[in-house]
C-alpha cells in the first residue's frame, strides 16, 4: 500500500532506516511486515508531524523554558513542569492537515479491513526507544480498542503529550538525551480481539540461555501481563527440539477486555484461572513465530504477541511488537525473577523517587 501521505507511513513502507520518523516500535513492526511476520496492519503518524506540530506551536521553546533550571533530583519542579508541558500540548490543537490525513489513513485502513470504525490500538513510538544503549521502550502511552475518527485523533494526541510524563522526562534526564531531541512518532494498528496474549522471550531470561524460548500467557490482552496484574502461565521450549520442557499454570484472576470506550479489567471465572490459556499446539507455533523474528533481526527479541479469537489457527497468531532484549529491558517472568530485580539502577532510582513524593 503506497502511501500518498505528507504525515503517514504505513507499516509496509517502515524499516530500520526508518527509525527518525517513525520510532522503535514502528520500525520494528515495518521490519516483521516485510520479513513476511504475521502482523496486524497499520500506519504511523511519523515524528516529523509532531516536530512541525512543536515548532509551529513554538512548544519546543516552552520545553527549554520550564525545563532549563530543573533538576531529576527534584521531584516537584518535574511534576510541575511536566503538568505545564502536557496541559500546553493538549491545549494546542493538532492542525487540520494532519488531522485530515490521520482520519483518511484511519479510513483506508478500515476499508482494508473491511470495518467501518475499525477498533485499533495506537501507540507511542518515540525514536529513541528500543536502541540497546536506551531503553526507552514503555515510558510513553498506549491506548487500546480505540475507534472512530475523533477517539483515533484524540489518542494521537495523548500519546504526544505522554512524551513529557515525569517519568519519561527524569528517565532522559538520567541517561542524558536532550529533552528537545527526542522525538515521538504514533503506531494506529488494527486491534487484535484478544482470546489470550502475552510476552516471549527467544532466549531464557533468568539464564540467558540461548537455545531456550520463554513465554508468559494470559486471557485477554497482554496488559495484565506487562503491568504485572496476574500470574501468567509460564512455558519454556527447547529452540532445536521445539518440546515443551517446562510448563507453570499460574492463576490468571484478572483480564483486561474490551469495553464501550476502550479496555477494563474483568475477573476471570475460577475455573479458567488454573488452567492453560494456550493449547501445546499454540505453545509451538508462537515459539516458532519467535524463532523467525530472532533470524530476522540476528539477536534475543522480547516480542509481545496475542491470539485473535476471531480467527482460525494459525492465522489468528500475530506479533504487535519486538525489540531486542537488553540487560535493562528485562521482563518480570513470573515468580523466577522479582520486578525489583527485573530493573536497571536507572529505574530503581525514578521509583524510589516517584514513590517518595507519592507519600
Amino acid at each position: 500500500m503506497a502511501s500518498q501521505f505528507k504525515y503517514i507511513l504505513w507499516f509496509e513502507e517502515c524499516d530500520k532506516s526508518a527509525l527518525p520518523l517513525v520510532g522503535g516500535k514502528n520500525a520494528n513492526l515495518g521490519e516483521m511486515v516485510n520479513a513476511g511476520i504475521r502482523v496486524p496492519p497499520g500506519f504511523a503518524v511519523t515524528s516529523k508531524a509532531f516536530q512541525q506540530y512543536m515548532g509551529e506551536a513554538l512548544l519546543w521553546d516552552q520545553v527549554r523554558d520550564v525545563l532549563s533550571d530543573v533538576s531529576a533530583d527534584d521531584i516537584k519542579a518535574v511534576s510541575k513542569a511536566g503538568s505545564s508541558i502536557r496541559e500546553a500540548i493538549l491545549s494546542t490543537p493538532i492542525p487540520d492537515e494532519m488531522q485530515e490525513e490521520i482520519i483518511a489513513a484511519y479510513a483506508s485502513l478500515c476499508d482494508k479491513c473491511n470495518m467501518k470504525d475499525l477498533p485499533v490500538a495506537v501507540r507511542s513510538s518515540a525514536t529513541a526507544e528500543d536502541l540497546e544503549d536506551a531503553s526507552f521502550a514503555g515510558q510513553q502511552d498506549t491506548y487500546l480498542w480505540i475507534w472512530g475518527y475523533d477517539e483515533v485523533v484524540k489518542a494521537t494526541h495523548n500519546c504526544w503529550a505522554s512524551l513529557f510524563t515525569d517519568r519519561a522526562i527524569i528517565y532522559r534526564m538520567r541517561v542524558g538525551f536532550p529533552q528537545d531531541e527526542v522525538l515521538i512518532s504514533v503506531g494506529i494498528q488494527k486491534m487484535v480481539n484478544s482470546r489470550s496474549a502475552g510476552v516471549m522471550f527467544t532466549l531464557d531470561p533468568v539464564t540467558d540461555d540461548k537455545s531456550k524460548i520463554t513465554i508468559d500467557a494470559s486471557w485477554g490482552f497482554g496488559e495484565s501481563i506487562v503491568q504485572g496484574l496476574v500470574s501468567p502461565d509460564n512455558f519454556i521450549i527447547n529452540k532445536n527440539s521445539l518440546s515443551i520442557k517446562q510448563s507453570i499454570i499460574g492463576q490468571k484472576d484478572k483480564k483486561f477486555v474490551a469495553n464501550g470506550c476502550g479496555t477494563t479489567v474483568e475477573s476471570v471465572p475460577s475455573e479458567q484461572q488454573v488452567i492453560p490459556c494456550i493449547n501445546v499446539a499454540e505453545v509451538i507455533e508462537i515459539a516458532k513465530m519467535g524463532m523467525r523474528i530472532e533470524k530476522h533481526y540476528g539477536s534475543p527479541q522480547d516480542i509481545e504477541w496475542a491470539i485473535d479469537k476471531d480467527l482460525p489457527f494459525p492465522e489468528n497468531i500475530f506479533s504487535t511488537q519486538s525489540r531486542p532484549v537488553t540487560a535493562a529491558g528485562k521482563r518480570d517472568f513470573g515468580e523466577n525473577v522479582s520486578k525489583e530485580e527485573d530493573k536497571s539502577d536507572t529505574d530503581h532510582i525514578i521509583d524510589l523517587m516517584l514513590k517518595g513524593f507519592s507519600r
